[in-house]
């Protein structure tokens, strides 16, 4: 379950309050459980996973992608599996590492695993979200943020695009408050 941390390292759990929070600044939270078959579980603890596992998965909460297509116009998904052996790990996460935005939508339905978004609100604060499995999150396009694994060097997670070419992160140069 999703977790805000401020830059002093005080943190909040309450989920309507963290809702209410990202609600503020236009992000969407929500609490969606992962497939708990039999199958789905053994491909969410294995590490990497060859793309036919990963269509196994992406098949298993083609609920979700129905829901995102009717609601806000998805047109596009695919799965990212993040973990310790992937090759040049540090150097493709140092780019999301910084203060950016991009020009679509920023979608994730994570599966397996953790990571942290951190975000800037309308009035410079900056305060993180650790997202966990169960965890649905929508960044809207243009708004300021970040993503780091932490410690954790594990992630399964879904992303919906409406156009995949607004994906490139745009960075804003903004000082960031956490190490």
């Amino acid at each position: 379950m999703a977790r805000m941390i401020f830059p002093d390292g005080s943190d909040n759990r309450d989920f309507a309050a963290i809702q209410a929070r990202l609600a503020s600044i236009g992000i969407t939270l929500r609490h969606w459980p992962a497939p708990t078959e039999a199958r789905a579980g053994e491909l969410l603890a294995k590490a990497a996973l060859e793309d036919n596992e990963k269509e196994e998965l992406l098949s298993a909460v083609d609920n979700r992608f129905e829901e995102l297509k009717r609601e806000a116009g998805y047109v596009a998904r695919d799965m990212v599996v993040i973990h310790e052996n992937i090759p040049g790990l540090a150097e493709m996460l140092a780019k999301f590492e910084k203060i950016h935005y991009h020009d679509d939508d920023e979608v994730r339905y994570i599966l397996a695993g953790k990571g942290y978004f951190g975000f800037v609100d309308a009035q410079g604060a900056q305060f993180m979200l650790e997202v966990n499995a169960d965890d649905y999150i929508n960044v809207p396009a243009k708004t300021e943020h970040w993503f780091t694994l932490g410690d954790s060097q594990r992630i399964k997670a879904v992303r919906y695009f409406i156009d995949t070419s607004g994906w490139t992160p745009n960075y804003t140069g903004r000082e960031m408050l956490f190490d």
